[in-house]
C-alpha cells in the first residue's frame, strides 16, 4: 500500500531487510536468474525498500533500476541501482528499454481490477524490449494462504507472534485491494494474456509465479496455451 504509514510500519516489522533479501534471492534462483546475463537492464517495479534489488546485486547483476511510489521506502535502499519515484501506471521510461521487469508483491495494491492492472501491464509491455521478459510473484488464493490468514487473524497468535501481527495489520490496511485481487484470478490472468505470452504460470504456497514475454501486436488475438500449473 503505497504511502500508507501504518502499512509501511507493519511491513518493516514483518521481516528484516536481510530476511527479505534472502527470500527474494530464493525466488530469483527459482526463476532461473542464475543463468541470465548479468548485464541485462532490469527494472523492479513496486520495489519498496529495495530488497529485491540488493538480491540481484548479490547475484552479480550490474544494470539495475527500481521504481516505487513511496519516497520513504526508497530512502531506505542502500545499493548502486538507479531509483525512480514514479507511479507504475505511467512510467517515465522510453519504450523498448528494458530486458527484464520484475514485480514482487505490488500489483495486488492496485485500486481497480482489471482497469488499473491493464494500464500497469500495458506500461510494462511498453518499456520491455520485444525480446524481454516479465517476472511476477503475487499473492494467490490457495489453501495455504487461506490457512495462514486464519491463523494470523487470531488475537492470541497476534499477541505471541510479532510477524503474524504485522501480516494481519498489512492485510487489514490493504483489505479492499487485496481481496479484490484474490477474488478475480480469471480477470487477472486475462490481462496478462492480453499483453504477454505465458512461459510459466504456477500457483503454490499462496503465491502466483508468472513469467511472460511480450505478445506481438499482430497476434494479440492469440490466447496463450503455454500456461502450466493449476490455479
Amino acid at each position: 500500500m503505497c504511502c500508507d504509514p501504518e502499512w509501511e510500519a507493519a511491513y518493516k516489522r514483518f521481516e528484516t531487510p536481510e530476511e527479505e533479501i534472502t527470500k527474494f534471492t530464493r525466488r530469483l534462483k527459482r526463476f532461473g536468474f542464475d543463468s541470465l546475463p548479468k548485464d541485462a537492464l532490469v527494472n523492479e517495479i513496486f520495489c519498496g525498500r529495495g530488497g529485491g534489488l540488493v538480491a540481484l546485486e548479490r547475484m552479480g547483476f550490474t544494470n539495475l533500476q527500481g521504481t516505487d511510489l513511496s519516497d520513504t521506502l526508497l530512502e531506505e535502499y542502500q545499493g548502486d541501482a538507479t531509483l525512480h519515484l514514479a507511479d507504475c501506471l505511467s512510467m517515465p521510461f522510453d519504450s523498448n528499454s528494458f530486458d527484464i521487469v520484475i514485480v514482487q508483491g505490488g500489483l495486488h495494491h492496485l485500486p481497480r481490477i482489471p482497469e488499473d492492472l491493464d494500464t500497469c501491464i500495458s506500461e510494462v509491455k511498453r518499456i520491455l524490449k520485444p525480446t524481454g521478459a516479465f517476472y511476477v510473484v503475487e499473492p494467490w488464493r490457495t489453501p495455504f494462504l487461506t490457512f495462514a490468514h486464519a491463523v494470523t487473524d487470531q488475537p492470541l497468535v497476534r499477541k505471541l507472534y510479532a510477524k503474524g501481527d504485522a501480516l494481519a495489520i498489512m492485510t487489514a490496511r490493504e483489505r479492499v485491494t487485496y481481496e479484490q485481487w484474490l477474488n478475480h484470478p480469471k480477470e487477472v490472468l486475462a490481462v496478462f494474456d492480453k499483453h504477454f505470452v505465458a512461459k510459466q504460470s504456477q500457483a503454490s504456497w499462496g503465491k502466483l509465479a508468472y513469467v511472460g514475454t511480450p505478445l506481438l501486436d499482430a497476434s494479440a488475438d492469440v490466447v496463450s496455451s503455454a500456461r502450466v500449473g493449476s490455479m
